[in-house]
């Protein structure tokens, strides 16, 4: 059976439902984080809202099947505007499809043409699939590790 054709656009506000339902469905694999939906439908207001960030979802038969998020920060290691890659997920019967790829390839063109000079982003140490699928799109693992404190 032939798959459904996808595309890749930029976030609309009629998005925001479909979005949070995939960062419920991201945030129960990650173990850091928790589903709030009020809370994940205010983050992606606010990503939506500002001019440093973009939001990409992946498309098909006006479905929501995955999503990325991307915000600009500024490296004084680059000296330069970089971008945090943030939510991207996949729908479980859309992986291994290309969409993940896709997504992120959406990201990447966004960051070349606002003339960022890196993009990284934060993984769930525990989520194999993910770490195998960032190493197959040549994301490459850093000697940093991530801290936070919640304030």
């Amino acid at each position: 059976m032939i798959p459904a054709p996808f595309y890749i656009r930029h976030a609309v506000p009629q998005d925001i439902s479909a979005m949070a339902n995939l960062l419920n469905e991201l945030f129960a694999i990650e173990t850091d984080f928790h589903s709030d939906i009020a809370k994940q439908q205010r983050g992606l207001q606010m990503l939506m809202d500002s001019r440093n960030a973009a939001l990409f979802v992946a498309e098909s038969n006006a479905n929501v099947i995955g999503m990325c998020s991307l915000q600009i920060l500024i490296s004084t290691a680059q000296g330069s505007k970089v971008g945090l890659i943030e939510d991207v997920i996949v729908t479980k019967e859309w992986r291994g499809k290309r969409v993940g790829r896709e997504l992120l390839e959406a990201a990447n063109s966004w960051g070349r043409t606002r003339g960022l000079t890196r993009l990284q982003l934060l993984a769930d140490k525990t989520n194999q699939r993910a770490l195998n699928f960032y190493q197959k799109v040549d994301w490459k693992t850093t000697q940093l590790m991530a801290l936070r404190v919640l304030l």
